[in-house]
């Protein structure tokens, strides 16, 4: 996995987690990155700055912390918002779709452990979905 900071024609900044660089390049280049605060689909890389100790690191650690909270929150309704929700069916549509079976479309479900890295050794584009931190669904 790679962790890119990214950042879309709004100037808003986040995180993308991508098996390699190839498959952010082939996500950036099929369209499917937006931006979980605006939606825009005008998303490229951010600058990454180089991690730095010092006498500030719990404040920066709290100001981090808040933000991926923000943005996994958001992420997470973004989905939840723009994909079908197939349960415990994940693996098995996500098959259908990859192999192009049906339409393709984006969706979200259960999977266990097994099948998800059955899927990645596939070939199957699939994430973990973050958790609900706020408990609401």
């Amino acid at each position: 996995m790679i962790v890119y900071n990214l950042r879309c024609k709004n100037s808003h900044e986040f995180e993308g987690w991508f098996k390699d660089s190839a498959a952010f390049d082939a996500q950036a280049q099929g369209g499917r990155l937006t931006c979980p605060v605006c939606d825009t689909g005008k998303v490229e890389k951010a600058i990454m700055a180089p991690a730095v100790s010092g006498a500030k690191k719990s404040m920066a650690t709290a100001d981090e912390s808040k933000k991926m909270r923000q943005f996994m929150t958001g992420l997470r309704k973004y989905v939840q918002d723009n994909a079908d929700y197939v349960g415990p069916k994940f693996a098995e549509e996500a098959r259908k779709i990859h192999y192009g079976e049906v339409e393709d479309r984006h969706i979200y479900g259960e999977a266990t452990l097994q099948e998800a890295k059955e899927l990645v050794e596939e070939g199957v584009d699939v994430a973990p979905l973050p958790p609900d931190l706020d408990g609401a669904n």
